[in-house]
């Protein structure tokens, strides 16, 4: 199964089995294992009741201003998203998130709250370390979860010290480009 350029899916976000948020996006590239999704601003934002509560994105209707390319390649515990603002590339975001669940309509995952943007000088700067310790404490992920999480942090920092970024096919990928670099 694999999505066309163009089409809309929805990303899902997933917390113990039960749908928590969901939103449209729309694919890029797909090769079935690795595949690129756009979002856009205003992507309207759903949630869904949850024993978890509200979602932490609860307090907005929809995506902000700034459009994000989304690279995911299946087994990863993280994606690599691309920012932009006005259409000028900002920085490369590694989203630490359970490894993607496919089907026709689109993925599920769920966000571990560990980020870290690799500004385009190459300078890195992690976001949100705290939040992998909050999760745990709140139950939304366990102890053994976090070691996963912080052991593929670690191959993350080994790609980048070796250069060896698999999503470097979209280094020269822009918004308004809307081509697919696979």
């Amino acid at each position: 199964m694999t999505w066309q350029p163009g089409q809309e899916i929805t990303r899902r976000e997933v917390l113990h089995g039960r749908l928590w948020m969901d939103h449209p996006v729309t694919v890029v590239a797909d090769e079935g294992a690795l595949f690129a999704i756009r979002l856009d601003p205003g992507s309207a934002f759903t949630f869904h009741d949850h024993p978890f509560g509200p979602h932490p994105w609860g307090a907005h209707s929809a995506w902000g201003g700034r459009q994000v390319l989304q690279v995911h390649r299946l087994g990863d515990r993280y994606s690599v998203w691309k920012f932009f603002e006005d259409g000028v590339f900002l920085y490369w975001y590694v989203n630490f998130e359970a490894p993607v669940v496919r089907d026709d309509a689109g993925f599920d995952t769920d966000d571990y709250g560990l980020d870290l943007i690799v500004h385009p000088d190459g300078r890195r700067e992690w976001k949100d370390v705290e939040h992998l310790h909050v999760q745990r404490v709140q139950g939304r992920i366990d102890l053994e979860t976090v070691g996963l999480v912080l052991e593929e942090a670690d191959r993350v920092i080994d790609l980048l010290d070796a250069d060896e970024r698999w999503w470097s096919d979209f280094d020269d990928w822009e918004p308004t480009a809307r081509r697919t670099p696979m």
